[in-house]
């Protein structure tokens, strides 16, 4: 087993997921006042199948915020889309949505779209898989954009895709092309399905399992989100930095990992009394020393 120290830097990339509200440039604004080096948004309504068209003038106001503010975006896909449906409808839908947000991306300039590989909805997780498989050959055969896609690996919840590095790998292995694949590692659900983060041994030890399934060099993106869930619970609830069960020491011990810290690092937690998007980007930076 391939072991991974952690090693203290000084200096990580970090950003949270931000609105769209009003104007889609008004992302990078929000990403801009909140500070945050990196920014995740949806490009469109994330509860809804219908979207409009990007116009113009949006592109061109959104790429030249990007350009003066060096904000790195990622976009993220809709909620509705299941790339492992057995339902004839859904499933097809979900294609032409994942079509869709590669070809936005590429107008756009944004370099990454992350998506969830989805759930089989108990008819068997080959054949989940081999749906997932087909349905991102079409995809990227379908769109001429130069974004990359990002496999995001699951809670484990009951049904899901990739929940597990062999889940991701074994969707990997039957992807026709995989030079615009790569994974964002999510923290929550890492630890929701069962991988140890809480300690230096526990992350050494999950990413010597992802290096061997996976490969560490196809992580682009890190959503770094501590959960409301045990480890090994199943449980989808993201948490504010430090505050749920992977805990302070749990994130230091994970900023102050090179593989980790060197990545790019987009919070997807609450917004609440107790803290906001400011505070949990403040949290990361101090925690990461």
């Amino acid at each position: 087993m391939i072991r991974y120290n952690g090693g203290r830097n000084r200096m990580v990339k970090v950003g949270v997921h931000v609105s769209i509200a009003s104007s889609l440039d008004f992302a990078v604004d929000r990403a801009n006042d909140a500070g945050c080096d990196v920014f995740q948004m949806f490009s469109r309504n994330p509860r809804g199948w219908s979207y409009l068209p990007l116009s113009d003038e949006v592109v061109e106001l959104y790429r030249q915020k990007i350009r003066t503010t060096g904000i790195l975006p990622v976009d993220h896909m809709p909620y509705l889309p299941n790339l492992a449906s057995p339902k004839v409808e859904v499933y097809e839908k979900s294609v032409a949505t994942l079509t869709s947000e590669l070809d936005r991306c590429g107008a756009l300039g944004i370099p990454y779209l992350v998506t969830h590989l989805g759930h089989h909805l108990g008819d068997g997780m080959a054949g989940g898989r081999e749906r997932v498989i087909r349905a991102i050959d079409s995809a990227l055969a379908a769109s001429n954009s130069g974004a990359m896609l990002l496999l995001e690996n699951t809670a484990g919840e009951k049904n899901s895709v990739g929940s597990s590095f062999e889940h991701i790998q074994g969707i990997l292995d039957g992807l026709s092309d995989t030079k615009r694949i790569g994974v964002c590692f999510d923290t929550c659900h890492a630890f929701a399905a069962g991988y140890e983060l809480r300690t230096e041994a526990g992350i050494a030890e999950t990413l010597g399992q992802f290096d061997e399934q996976i490969g560490l060099k196809n992580i682009r993106i890190i959503h770094l989100n501590d959960t409301k869930g045990d480890k090994g619970s199943g449980l989808d609830r993201h948490e504010h930095i430090g505050l749920g069960f992977i805990g302070e020491d749990g994130f230091r011990h994970i900023l102050h990992n090179k593989v980790f810290s060197s990545l790019p690092l987009v919070c997807e937690t609450p917004v609440d009394e107790r803290r906001d998007d400011r505070g949990n980007i403040r949290a990361v930076r101090d925690l990461a020393g």
